[in-house]
């Protein structure tokens, strides 16, 4: 597939129309905006998660309990994912429930494994007597590999690992969501042939909605609401930017393709997908909060503390593979994901639209947009 037309997919509403879409974690910042998206594409969306446990949420905000099947749950259950399948049948999965964040996993170690690990195969495990094709992206992480600190990206098939007990429990999830693939997504006896299996690798989202604790973003967002110093803890690490829309157009379009796919694609789709930014996109938090101060004006200060939970300092993604197999590219450049985003914060926080008016715009700009 050539770079321009990767550069023009776009998930096909015709394609998503009347879906029935079950999507796990939908009240979670991703999870607000795939609701969204998927909503604006027609689909039947029924979503199980926790409650949000942060106010203000892009959640309440885009008013999604009232525009989907809220059923608020917890994927420990596995009764629960039992009743939500056999009740709705989905024709397609879309699994971002998870306990996301670095330094809670430190706090919270057996919560995040259970969460992450037994959440996902407890999800697989409730598609099982589905008699209908039925396709499932279960997202992770970029935080997955062996972490090196080299300069190089990785790819979908390098070594997986994990130094904190969120990176492990995602790299975790990934070798149970492939065993469990190889293991009952054959034919034969105790087979599912019917269910395709894929995973998507994506970390270091921003864009506006996110008022999760403990995130650069909304952290900074925050201070600058009330006109405080943004206090970074880490200002040269170094991680791979992008807008909350490159990975769920991603998630959209490997979900379709994978669901349309002949016998042979389902060889090559039923895996794992790395979607990051472009090269340029990989920036020291240091020039994502500069950047940021040009669209908010305001201040900054090191607070770094030696003493902190290990956190990765260099980490970056190869996807090619998404490229060539599902004509999925980047599309937006650094500066115009913190322009986009920060746009979004200040908007709604002068009070110059609210929040549904400025995803739907953020989402009608990323899909005219046609060059990253």
């Amino acid at each position: 597939m050539t770079e321009s037309a990767a550069s023009h997919a776009n998930p096909n509403p015709s394609f998503w129309q009347g879906k029935k879409v079950l999507l796990t974690g939908h009240t979670g910042f991703k999870g607000s905006w795939l609701a969204l998206w998927l909503l604006e594409l027609g689909a039947q969306v029924t979503g199980v998660a926790l409650e949000p446990d942060q106010s203000p949420n892009l959640f309440e905000q885009l008013d999604l309990a009232q525009r989907l099947d809220h059923r608020p749950g917890d994927i420990r259950d596995p009764d629960l994912l039992k009743q939500v399948v056999a009740a709705t049948q989905p024709e397609l999965v879309l699994h971002l429930a998870a306990q996301p964040l670095v330094r809670l996993s430190y706090a919270e170690p057996v919560a995040t494994w259970q969460t992450n690990v037994m959440g996902s195969i407890h999800l697989l495990e409730a598609l099982r007597p589905l008699e209908q094709p039925c396709t499932a992206v279960l997202i992770t992480t970029d935080k997955v590999y062996r972490n090196n600190e080299w300069l190089y990206g990785y790819r979908e098939n390098d070594p997986l690992g994990g130094h904190d007990p969120y990176s492990s429990s995602k790299a975790a999830a990934e070798l149970a969501i492939a065993s469990w693939r190889a293991s009952f997504c054959g034919r034969g006896a105790h087979q599912t042939p019917h269910l395709h299996i894929a995973s998507a690798r994506a970390g270091n989202v921003i864009g506006g909605g996110d008022w999760a604790a403990d995130r650069i973003v909304p952290d900074a967002m925050r201070a600058l609401g009330r006109g405080e110093s943004i206090g970074v803890r880490n200002p040269n690490a170094t991680r791979p930017w992008q807008h909350v829309l490159e990975p769920l157009g991603g998630y959209l379009l490997l979900a379709e393709r994978l669901h349309l796919g002949s016998a042979a694609a389902d060889q090559q789709l039923a895996s794992a997908f790395n979607f990051g930014p472009q090269l340029e996109a990989n920036r020291c938090v240091r020039e994502l909060v500069e950047e940021s101060l040009r669209h908010w004006p305001g201040r900054w200060d090191d607070r770094s503390d030696p003493t902190s939970p290990h956190e990765a300092n260099l980490l970056n993604l190869v996807i090619d593979k998404a490229h060539h197999q599902l004509g999925w590219a980047p599309r937006w450049p650094f500066a115009t994901t913190v322009e986009r985003t920060v746009s979004w914060y200040r908007r709604v926080h002068e009070g110059q639209e609210n929040a549904l008016r400025c995803c739907r715009d953020d989402l009608a700009a990323y899909l005219a947009c046609r060059h990253s």
